[in-house]
């Protein structure tokens, strides 16, 4: 039986709101860095922006991803570059954005360090999709992530390493990789949901 407490009021709780700067200089970590917004709408059943990535583009063309990129000179923390990010993928305003917390970086399959900011955003808020990033964008709902039937861990190999990649089937879509494994740890957070999510895969190849 779910307490009183809200599902956003267990993700602030649970999770931990640094806001720490960009440490090392671009171009002297080991890895390129990057930032995404998991966007979370402030109602009593949370649901979490995503959006299909343009099929044009280099990496991960016509994924589901979170709104988020690359680090960049300007930005002086992660969580600037999530909401620079934000604002230019899907018109998400920085007045709307309440951060929550952070979850630890993830290394991406291509070689990116990923730092993941989650907030709260109002229900319904208005977009404008910049559709050289995204296809389009929707929102499904957090509880969602939590169900164990559509959650798998998937043996995949690069042809050298073989790791347990984290999968979702949302409807027609699989949702997979570092957003997956994104969503596993915010359903454990919020729902409890306890879903198992092996390590390994986070090294890039």
């Amino acid at each position: 039986m779910r307490s009183e407490t809200t599902i956003l009021q267990r993700v602030d709780a649970g999770l931990p709101l640094h806001d720490h700067r960009w440490q090392a200089p671009m171009g002297d970590g080991q890895w390129p860095q990057a930032a995404v917004l998991v966007a979370l709408t402030d109602e009593a059943e949370p649901k979490v922006l995503l959006g299909r990535r343009a099929m044009h583009l280099h990496n991960h063309p016509g994924e589901i991803a979170f709104a988020g990129g690359k680090r960049e000179l300007v930005d002086i923390s992660p969580w600037q570059t999530a909401q620079r990010e934000a604002m230019e993928e899907v018109g998400l305003p920085e007045a709307l954005i309440q951060p929550l917390g952070e979850f630890e970086p993830l290394i991406t399959r291509t070689g990116f360090e990923v730092y993941p900011c989650v907030a709260s955003i109002p229900p319904d808020p208005t977009l404008v999709v910049d559709t050289a990033e995204f296809e389009s964008v929707f929102f499904a709902p957090l509880a969602a992530f939590a169900d164990a039937s559509i959650y798998r861990l998937e043996t995949m190999s690069d042809g050298r390493v073989a790791r347990k990649v984290p999968h979702y089937q949302l409807g027609d879509d699989n949702v997979w990789g570092v957003t997956a494994a994104i969503l596993v740890m915010l359903a454990n957070v919020a729902y409890d949901a306890g879903l198992d999510l092996q390590r390994n895969w986070e090294q890039a190849p």
